[in-house]
């Protein structure tokens, strides 16, 4: 298993500068120059994560940006990598088919300042350096592998305007699909700094991997979230969270598709809207109650939400596991709802600018 990964020390501004371009281990033929160039027009973000290709483009706006294209297909890069350490051929060929899509997009806008960016499946497959050759020669897309920290920083400056400025301290975590991230920020107001990071192996893809899409009794789903309790302990000690537990000056934010798929449940949303799930809030005894609903369910059971769907049934319990284990690790009672993250932070970054408020992207 991958060890988690943690700040080296110091306190991380959000800067709305790029971070330093991280790449994989291994060499690669890849060109190092950098994706995205300063001027004027479409911006565009695309993050490749261990589950979804996620891209956006978007346009200066006065208040921030503005969406103008956006795409998102589940790819399932980090199938299989959980037991070999590499990605699949079959993985490999879903995400550059729909990295073509993305691609063109690109094209037809054009796009004057990119950054596209992988994550956990990339940083811990041996062959990344040869999928990221292949990415540039069949799409034209220059990957850019970003380091866990530099992925907690994007997650956070894409949420940061869905935090309450007058609560001083806040836990930021974004479940992906091969890892988790977690983040302390403390300060007043718009001033609160990234204190510290920590980033989990697991999300919902590699922890179906592990144990299985369920039905999951109540004994195997308490071993389950005792275990990810158990990892999240270091870091929670570390900072004395356990502490403002109950205070008013803490709160809790989350970014992964676990979190808004559980608050369109809890809406009874016919289809998913994102103009109401995001800045929207879940209560504890609503996540309580779902997860324990969910886990206890067949993927086809859970395929039949409207909120879920086939694409996210299988792996729906691993996210409630993860989130069950976050909610009873730092009790605070609810938590505010973000569908946004790396994209939007990666935006923030090339325009300089403030991230759109609550149902500024379509």
């Amino acid at each position: 298993m991958i060890p988690p990964q943690r700040n080296s020390g110091g306190m991380v501004a959000l800067t709305t500068e790029p971070g330093p371009r991280r790449e994989h281990g291994q060499k690669s033929a890849v060109s190092p120059r950098r994706n995205w160039r300063r001027g004027e027009g479409f911006c565009a973000a695309l993050d490749l994560g261990t589950n979804n290709c996620r891209l956006l483009v978007a346009r200066p706006a006065n208040d921030g940006f503005r969406i103008v294209d956006a795409f998102s297909r589940v790819v399932r890069l980090g199938e299989g990598l959980e037991e070999t350490g590499r990605l699949s051929e079959p993985a490999m060929k879903r995400t550059i088919d729909a990295l073509k899509v993305c691609a063109t997009k690109i094209r037809r806008r054009g796009v004057s300042r990119g950054r596209y960016v992988a994550t956990a499946a990339c940083r811990n497959a041996e062959n990344c350096g040869e999928f990221i050759e292949r990415v540039e020669e069949q799409t034209g897309l220059n990957i850019e592998t970003i380091s866990a920290e530099e992925e907690a920083r994007l997650t956070v400056a894409g949420c940061f305007p869905l935090l309450d400025s007058a609560i001083s301290r806040s836990l930021v975590f974004d479940i992906g699909g091969g890892s988790t991230e977690i983040m302390w920020l403390a300060g007043e107001g718009k001033t609160q700094k990234m204190v510290d990071w920590v980033s989990l192996p697991f999300g919902v893809v590699s922890l179906t991997e592990r144990h299985g899409q369920g039905p999951f009794g109540s004994p195997a789903w308490e071993t389950i979230v005792g275990e990810l309790q158990d990892s999240l302990a270091p870091f929670c000690e570390a900072h004395g969270i356990a502490d403002h537990v109950g205070r008013s000056d803490v709160q809790m934010l989350g970014s992964s598709g676990t979190v808004t798929t559980l608050a369109g449940l809890t809406m009874k949303l016919v289809r998913y809207d994102r103009a109401r799930v995001d800045g929207s809030f879940l209560d504890f005894g609503d996540v309580h109650a779902l997860s324990a609903e969910l886990s206890a369910m067949t993927a086809g059971e859970r395929s039949a939400h409207p909120c879920i769907g086939s694409d996210r049934a299988d792996m729906m319990a691993a996210g409630c596991a993860i989130l069950e284990a976050i909610c009873r690790r730092w009790p605070v009672g609810r938590l505010r709802v973000a569908d946004r993250g790396v994209r939007e932070g990666i935006l923030v970054d090339l325009m300089g600018r403030k991230a759109p408020p609550r149902g500024g992207a379509q």
